[in-house]
C-alpha cells in the first residue's frame, strides 16, 4: 500500500513531465485502435451491401468469376442464351428469375467527353434496370429508364458531377459508344462503396454492352416460400444441367466479401506496421522520460533507501508509475482511436465511399489490444529506468542529484552496440551480394534489424563524436551560447542518443523509401530509354481493351510510320518436357514490336519469332523446360485450335518492361483462332515520321478526340506518369510515417522540459551573471537543434545504406540503376533542424520565464 501511495504521489508530483510521454501513448493506441475500429467497419459495410444486393441464387457463366463478371480479351463479359432464364424458371422452388445484364469495362462520359468514372478506383458499373436493383436502390427523382435514349444514374454521381435530368451521357465499351439522356435519379438505400452506377432498360443493355440481343451476364434467382437456398441451388444446378456456376445468396456475399478483404487487409497491416513503429519511437520517449525523473530523484529514493524502503519497493514504485502512465495514456488512446476513425470514414466520404456512422463497430478486443498493448509497453520501456532506481544506494541521499555514470555499462554497451552494428552490417552485404531475391529479401531484413538495433545501442557512444562535428559546424557561429548549447548535449550522452534514436528511426525509414522510389523510377527510366523505339503508346488507363475502330483512327492519323497492335491471349503449352502448363499468356504482336521493344535475346533473332507459325520464349522458361532454338512447342489458343509453334529466339530474362513474355505475331494467332474470339489489344505503339514527332502527337490526340476512354502519351509523359505513380505511394507512407516523427518531436519536447528543470538552479545562476533571456532560449533552441541534426545524421546514413542495399535486390528483378535523392535527402536534414527549433519552443519560453532569485534556491 505504501508503495502504491508513493507511486501515486510521484506520478501526480509529475504530471507535467508524464504528460508528453502520456500523449506518445495515446498517439500510438489510438493509431492501432483507430485502424481496428475502421477496418472492421469497412468489413460490416461491404458485409450489408454483398448481403443487401445478393439474391437468394444467382446465375452466371462458367467464365464469371465467384465475385461476378470476369471481362474477356474481347472487352465484353462472358454471357449465358436468354433460354436459361426459362430453364431456371422451370426448376423447383423457384418463384422467380429475372435475367440481367451488367459490366465494369465501361467508359461513362458527360456530353463534353468528360469521364464520369470515381477518381478512387472504384468501379464504373453499367447494368439493366432490374428487380433486385430495386431493393438497394430507391427513384428520387423521374422514372426508370424504358428505351434506348434513356439512363439512370446514382445520385452521389450526379451529385459530384452536377448532373441533371435531361443531361446527356455516353456509356463507351468494346461494342462502341452509346448515348442516352438522363430519365431518373437513384438514391442508394444501403452504403454506397464509391461505385458510379448507370442502368439502361435491359435490351438496352444487351445491345450496349454485349452488342447482340436475347444474353444475359447473370439470372437473379428467388426463393419460393419454405424453399432453403441450397435446395433451391440444388434444383437450378439440376434444370440447368450443371452448364452454369450457381451461388446461394451467402456464397456470393462471401467471395464479394473475401475480395474485398485482401484489399482490407493490406490496408489493415500496412497501418498496424506504422503504429508499431510509432510504439517503437515511444519506448525511446518513455524511457527518456523515467530515466532522467530517477536521475532527478536520486537523493530522494536515496532518503527512501536509508529509512528502509528495500530495492524491489523502489522498483515497484517506478513500475506502477509506468502502469499509471501506461492507463492513462491507453484509455485516453482507445478513445482518441473511435475518432480517429470516425475520421477516416469522413475522408473516405470525401473521396466517394460513403461509410455510415450508424454501421460503426466497435468489436470488444479493440479496446482490450489498445489497454493491454498500451500498458504492456510503457511498462516494459519503464522496467530499465526502473532497475536503475532500485539500484540507487541510500548514500546517494548524501550527494548531489544526478547518477553517476556506470563505466561497466558503458564497456557493455559499446561492445554489444559495435558487435550488433558489425552484424547488421553483414547481413546488409550478404543481401546485396545474393544471387537471388527471395534469399536477399530474408538478409536484408536481418541486416535492417540488427543495425537499426546497433545505432540504437551505440547511439550514446556516437552521441560525443557527431554532435562535437555539428557544434563545429553549426553552433560555433552563435559564440559562447552555441558552446554552452554543445556542452548541454554532450553532457548527458545516453539522454542525446536515445533521443535522437527515437527521430532516427523515423527519419532512416523516410530515406530508405526515398532511395527504392528513386531508384525504381529511374531505373524504369532507363529501361524507356535502351528498349523502347517508339514515340506514342496509346492505351486506357482504366484497363479497357482497345476497340478496333480505335485502332483504325490510330492509323489513320498523319505523320506516322508506323503503328504495332499489341494483344495478349491465354493458352495452354505443352512443352518438350512433356508438361502441360494451363491458361498461360501468349503476347501477339505485329512484326514492327521488335523495332518497338529492343529486347535483348539470348538466342537466335527476335524478329523471327513473328514468322508464321513461330514464337519466342524468355530464358528462365526455356531452362525449366529444357527448350533450345528450334524446339516445338505446342499452344491449344483458348478459343481457337492447337498450333504447334518454333521457338526462333529466346530473349533475356533480366528486362523491366514486359519481364517473362513470349511473344507469336498477330498473323499466327489468327490463323488458329476465329475472328470473333480474337483478343483485342491491350494497347497500341505508334511511332512518327522523322521530324514529325510533335505533328504527329497532335494528329494522334485529335484522332482519338471521340474515343476518350485511351489516353496518347509519349516518352516523357510515360515517365512522368510512372513518377507520379510511385510518388504518390510514396506520400502516403510518409504520411503515415509522420505519426512517428511527431512522437519522435514530443521526445525531444520532453528531454528538453526535463533537462530544463534539472539544470534549474544553473539557469538561475548564468542568469545572474548576465546571461540575458534571449540567449538562454538560444541555447536551448541550439542544443534542440543539434540533437535533432544528429538522429537525422545517423537515420538518413542508416536509411540511405538500406536503400542502396534493397536496391540491389531489385537489380536482379532488372531494375539496375541507383539513384540516390540527395535533394530530398538535403530538404529532410534541412526539415530537421526546424524540428530541432519547433520542439524547442515551450522549454526555451518556459526557461525564459524563469526567476532568477527561486532558480538559484532551488535544490
Amino acid at each position: 500500500m505504501t508503495v502504491m501511495k508513493t507511486s501515486m504521489r510521484n506520478f501526480f508530483a509529475h504530471k507535467g513531465r508524464m504528460a508528453l510521454s502520456a500523449v506518445a501513448v495515446l498517439l500510438s493506441v489510438a493509431f492501432v485502435c483507430g485502424t481496428l475500429v475502421f477496418t472492421d467497419t469497412m468489413n460490416t459495410t461491404f458485409d450489408k451491401l454483398f448481403a443487401a444486393t445478393s439474391s437468394d441464387v444467382t446465375v452466371s457463366s462458367k467464365d464469371a468469376s465467384d465475385t461476378g463478371e470476369t471481362t474477356n480479351d474481347t472487352g465484353k463479359p462472358p454471357v449465358m442464351p436468354a433460354s436459361v432464364v426459362e430453364e431456371v424458371r422451370g426448376a423447383e422452388g423457384v418463384k422467380s428469375a429475372e435475367g440481367t445484364v451488367f459490366s465494369t469495362s465501361v467508359t461513362v462520359v458527360d456530353g463534353d467527353k468528360d469521364s464520369l468514372s470515381p477518381t478512387s478506383g472504384a468501379p464504373t458499373i453499367v447494368g439493366s434496370w432490374n428487380a433486385n436493383e430495386a431493393r438497394t436502390m430507391k427513384i428520387t427523382s423521374g422514372t426508370a429508364p424504358r428505351g434506348p435514349d434513356q439512363v439512370m444514374v446514382d445520385a452521389d454521381t450526379v451529385d459530384k458531377h452536377d448532373l441533371k435530368l435531361g443531361d446527356e451521357i455516353g456509356v463507351i465499351t468494346a461494342v462502341g459508344t452509346h448515348t442516352a439522356r438522363i430519365s431518373a435519379i437513384a438514391d442508394f438505400q444501403v452504403t454506397n462503396p464509391g461505385a458510379a452506377i448507370f442502368y439502361l432498360d435491359t435490351r438496352t443493355a444487351q445491345q450496349a454492352l454485349i452488342g447482340e440481343p436475347d444474353v444475359y451476364t447473370n439470372v437473379n434467382v428467388t426463393a419460393a416460400a419454405g424453399v432453403s437456398d441450397a435446395a433451391l441451388k440444388k434444383n437450378v444446378l439440376a434444370a440447368t444441367g450443371g452448364d452454369y456456376k450457381v451461388q446461394t445468396a451467402k456464397e456470393t456475399a462471401d467471395a464479394n466479401q473475401k475480395d474485398v478483404e485482401g484489399f482490407m487487409n493490406v490496408m489493415k497491416y500496412a497501418m498496424l506496421g506504422f503504429a508499431g513503429i510509432a510504439f517503437l519511437v515511444g519506448i525511446f520517449l518513455i524511457i527518456n522520460t523515467f530515466s532522467m525523473l530517477v536521475a532527478q530523484r536520486t537523493r530522494e529514493i536515496g532518503l527512501m533507501r536509508a529509512i528502509g524502503s528495500s530495492r524491489k519497493q523502489v522498483n515497484r514504485s517506478v513500475l506502477v508509475e509506468a502502469l499509471l502512465l501506461g492507463v492513462f495514456g491507453s484509455v485516453l488512446g482507445v478513445g482518441a482511436g473511435v475518432g480517429l476513425a470516425i475520421g477516416l470514414m469522413q475522408l473516405m466520404g470525401s473521396m466517394g465511399m460513403e461509410l455510415s456512422t450508424s454501421d460503426l463497430t466497435i468489436a470488444w478486443t479493440t479496446p482490450v489490444v489498445g489497454l493491454v498493448l498500451g500498458v504492456v509497453v510503457t511498462v516494459l520501456a519503464a522496467y530499465l529506468p526502473a532497475r536503475r532506481a532500485g539500484k540507487v544506494s541510500p548514500m546517494a541521499a548524501l550527494r548531489d542529484a544526478g547518477a553517476p555514470a556506470d563505466a561497466k555499462a558503458g564497456v557493455v554497451r559499446a561492445v554489444l552496440g559495435t558487435l550488433l552494428t558489425a552484424g547488421g552490417a553483414y547481413g546488409l552485404y550478404l543481401a546485396a551480394s545474393a544471387d537471388q531475391a527471395k534469399e536477399g529479401s530474408l538478409w536484408l531484413g536481418l541486416g535492417i534489424v540488427l543495425s537499426l538495433i546497433g545505432f540504437v545501442v551505440i547511439g550514446p557512444l556516437l552521441a560525443g563524436g557527431v554532435v562535437r562535428v555539428l557544434g563545429a559546424v553549426v553552433l560555433r557561429v552563435f559564440g559562447p551560447v552555441g558552446r554552452m548549447a554543445e556542452r548541454n548535449a554532450l553532457r548527458n550522452p545516453r539522454r542525446t542518443g536515445a533521443t535522437g534514436a527515437a527521430l532516427m528511426i523515423g527519419l532512416a525509414l523516410v530515406a530508405c523509401l526515398s532511395v527504392v522510389g528513386s531508384s525504381m523510377v529511374a531505373s524504369a527510366t532507363d529501361q524507356l530509354d535502351k528498349t523502347v523505339g517508339t514515340d506514342f503508346i496509346i492505351q486506357s488507363d482504366s484497363g479497357q481493351l482497345v476497340t478496333p475502330e480505335a485502332v483504325a483512327a490510330v492509323k489513320a492519323a498523319p505523320g506516322l510510320e508506323r503503328v504495332t497492335e499489341y494483344k495478349i491471349a491465354e493458352a495452354d503449352y505443352t512443352t518438350p518436357d512433356g508438361k502441360t502448363l494451363k491458361d498461360t499468356d501468349i503476347t501477339a504482336a505485329d512484326p514492327t514490336y521488335a523495332e518497338d521493344l529492343r529486347t535483348e535475346t539470348v538466342a537466335g533473332n527476335l524478329a523471327d519469332a513473328y514468322k508464321p507459325d513461330s514464337m519466342s520464349v524468355h530464358e528462365t522458361f526455356a531452362k525449366d523446360h529444357g527448350i533450345t532454338l528450334g524446339s516445338k512447342i505446342e499452344v491449344a489458343f483458348k478459343g481457337g485450335e492447337t498450333a504447334e509453334l518454333t521457338v526462333r529466339a529466346i530473349t533475356s530474362s533480366d528486362v523491366v518492361i514486359d519481364a517473362g513474355s513470349k511473344y507469336t505475331s498477330i498473323a499466327t494467332l489468327a490463323k488458329y483462332v476465329p475472328a470473333d474470339r480474337m483478343p483485342l489489344d491491350q494497347l497500341v505503339f505508334a511511332s512518327a515520321k522523322e521530324g514529325q514527332q510533335d505533328a504527329a502527337y497532335t494528329s494522334l490526340k485529335s484522332a482519338l478526340h471521340d474515343y476518350p476512354q485511351y489516353t496518347v502519351r509519349d516518352q516523357t509523359d510515360y515517365k512522368e506518369a510512372l513518377k507520379d505513380q510511385i510518388g504518390q505511394l510514396l506520400n502516403m507512407i510518409y504520411g503515415l510515417l509522420a505519426l512517428a516523427i511527431i512522437v519522435a518531436i514530443l521526445g525531444v519536447v520532453n528531454t528538453l522540459a526535463l533537462s530544463v528543470v534539472e539544470r534549474t538552479r544553473e539557469i538561475g545562476l548564468m542568469r545572474a551573471i548576465g546571461l540575458s533571456r534571449r540567449q538562454l532560449r538560444r541555447m536551448i533552441r541550439l542544443e534542440s537543434v543539434v540533437i535533432a541534426l544528429f538522429g537525422a545524421l545517423l537515420g538518413l546514413g542508416l536509411g540511405m545504406g538500406w536503400g542502396a542495399t534493397a536496391q540491389q535486390l531489385l537489380a536482379l528483378e532488372g531494375l539496375k540503376v541507383l539513384e540516390i535523392p540527395w535533394v530530398t535527402i538535403g530538404w529532410v536534414f534541412v526539415g530537421s533542424a526546424f524540428v530541432g527549433l519547433l520542439a524547442a519552443l515551450i522549454p526555451a519560453f518556459r526557461a525564459g520565464r524563469m526567476n532568477v532569485l527561486n532558480a538559484i534556491a532551488t535544490e
